[in-house]
Formats: structure tokens, sequence, C-alpha cells
């Protein structure tokens, strides 16, 4: 899924995305809304399991991440598809649109954030309460590789649904998904380039 990834952002750049079967386009899209809907909820699940298994913590967040990551690369995938030139309406699948928005917006709120601005963290163990700049204070500015790479792969998709905002009519219920997911990052610290693709997304969604 990487590698498509990362093909599909060529052919795309190439302007040649079109010359492709819309037939085929549409079974690879389907199936890329099937890996995007495996990572969709792994980090509830990802909190319970290094709640109850101390001892595999660090084993099961990698491998975990791993598989958001692999399901960031789904999402990625498909946007390519549908911002690149000339494409066919048929290529415009209203759930596969839907599902990236879930899957991004889910992993901002349940992985992103917690990671990169100590205040949307939740103690599993209960405990007392810190202040927002106490919580802050604390933050260590140390990332796991995996973390930074979901991480720059979401800012990618956030950047390309501003372009899909530009091509295709999206419903009111999904536009207020996409705005909230525009701005929150402002209220959120440490994520710099996130905030510089969530202004292009606003934007695009002023202009909707």
């Amino acid at each position: 899924l990487n590698e498509l990834g990362s093909e599909s952002a060529k052919i795309k750049a190439m302007g040649i995305m079109d010359k492709l079967s819309t037939d085929k386009i549409v079974k690879v899209l389907n199936i890329l809304e099937k890996n995007i809907q495996d990572g969709s909820k792994l980090s509830t699940l990802l909190n319970h399991v290094s709640f109850k298994l101390h001892h595999f913590t660090t084993l099961c967040r990698i491998e975990f991440l791993h598989l958001m990551t692999k399901s960031a690369d789904a999402c990625l995938t498909a946007i390519n598809i549908m911002t690149s030139p000339n494409m066919p309406k048929a290529v415009y699948i209203e759930d596969v649109i839907e599902r990236v928005i879930q899957y991004t917006k889910f992993h901002l709120q349940n992985t992103l954030y917690p990671q990169y601005d100590p205040v949307y963290r939740v103690d599993p163990h209960g405990g007392g309460v810190l202040s927002s700049k106490a919580k802050r204070a604390k933050c260590s500015t140390h990332k796991q590789r995996v973390i930074v790479m979901l991480y720059n792969k979401v800012c990618d998709i956030v950047s390309s649904l501003s372009e899909l905002l530009e091509i295709q009519l999206l419903t009111d219920t999904t536009i207020l998904q996409v705005s909230s997911m525009g701005i929150t990052p402002f209220f959120v610290e440490n994520v710099s380039e996130l905030q510089l693709c969530a202004i292009k997304l606003v934007t695009a969604v002023s202009t909707f």
C-alpha cells in the first residue's frame, strides 16, 4: 500500500490517471475502502490492549501503529486517484470519501493530538487532573518514527482533501465533518505542519 500510494502520486503528477480503465479504478477504490476501514478504530483497541498487557505495550503499539499507517496509505491512494486531472464521475464514490474523512478525523483526535499535545491525553488509570499548562510543560518532544510517519501522511490527506473539495460537490453532512477537521488543529499545539494544511482545507470549505 505504501508503494501504491507513491506510484499513484506519480501517476497523478503525470496527468495520466484518466487513461486507466474506469471499471478497474472503481474496483481498486472499493478494495482501498476495506483497507481504510481496517485502521479506522484501531486507536481504541490500542489503548485497551496497552492497558491489559503492560509487558507488551511497546510491541502492541508499534504493530497497531503500522496497521494505522497502512490504512493511511490506502487513504492517500484513494485521494490521489480522485484528485487526478480529468477523472470520470464514477470514481467519486461517496462511501470511500466518507471513509477517508472518518479515518482522518478519528486518528487526529485519538492518535495524533494526544501524541503531540498532552492536553488531549486521557489517563486510563485515573489520577489527578493537571492543568493544560502543566500537562504541556511535562510533554516530551521525542516521537516514535512510526508516529511521525503517520502524522506526515495525515497532513498529506488533509491537504489533498482540500483539492477534492475544489473538484467534487460533497453532501452537507460531509462538509460539516470536513469543517470540524479543518478548524480543530488550530487549538492543538506542536502541529504547525497540520495547521498549514488545515488552512487550505478551511479555505476550500469557505468557497464551497
